[in-house]
């Protein structure tokens, strides 16, 4: 079973300590989420693992391999950022067909958007670029998949057909993902994790999120 495991990270902005206490683990199977108020390094964290971001220290394995930085060594990390990736000039035909993936399988889900086949990414509204952004990332043949904010911009229809094709990818990869919509976290969720104060702590019971002061039940 493949599984990614990162500890030891330090990383500081404008010497403010952000991270320095970290550990997470993400296995094959299982959706692994991450909670923590705005600030808290999330996103951080997730750059470092991907590594598009280089903290002072850190300890990041691959089936126990050690990785600096995975998306220029290994094609088994695929990261989805807060902010859109696809050229703005682009279709949205070409972007399936530049990420290797049927078109089809995603009118197959989302047949409402059929008419965006021919359209340029910079006319689609926010919410079409990320549930498209999302798709592309999700079936992508990566193992081991980061989503930053997936949720964002999106109508709850549209978020319950994502949750259900997490589910399914899931089977294959190992995903990591944060949404400031925690609720949809904590429901999708195998393992999860809350940043605080620099550090993580896997939550083994949901009153340990009213515990560390982030959600009162």
């Amino acid at each position: 079973m493949d599984f990614l495991e990162i500890d030891s990270v330090e990383i500081s902005f404008k010497n403010k300590p952000i991270l320095n206490g970290i550990y997470l683990k993400a296995e094959q199977g299982t959706v692994t989420g991450i909670l923590g108020n705005n600030g808290c390094g999330k996103s951080t964290l997730l750059r470092i693992i991907f590594g598009e971001l280089q903290p002072s220290f850190k300890s990041l394995r691959i089936n126990g391999k050690r990785f600096s930085k995975p998306f220029l060594t290994s094609n088994e990390v695929k990261y989805l950022p807060q902010f859109h990736f696809i050229p703005k000039s682009m279709t949205v035909q070409n972007a399936f067909y530049h990420s290797n993936i049927d078109i089809n399988n995603f009118y197959t889900l989302f047949p409402e958007l059929i008419n965006l086949k021919n359209q340029k990414f910079k006319l689609l509204s926010g919410g079409e670029k990320r549930i498209i952004e999302t798709f592309l990332i999700l079936k992508s043949n990566a193992k081991f998949i980061l989503l930053d904010e997936p949720f964002s911009h999106i109508a709850p229809v549209y978020i319950n057909r994502i949750i259900n094709l997490i589910h399914k990818e899931k089977q294959h990869k190992a995903i990591i993902v944060t949404d400031h919509m925690h609720k949809y976290i904590i429901d999708i969720t195998d393992t999860l994790y809350l940043l605080k104060d620099g550090w993580s702590k896997e939550i083994k019971n949901l009153s340990d999120l009213e515990l560390y002061r982030y959600l009162n039940f």
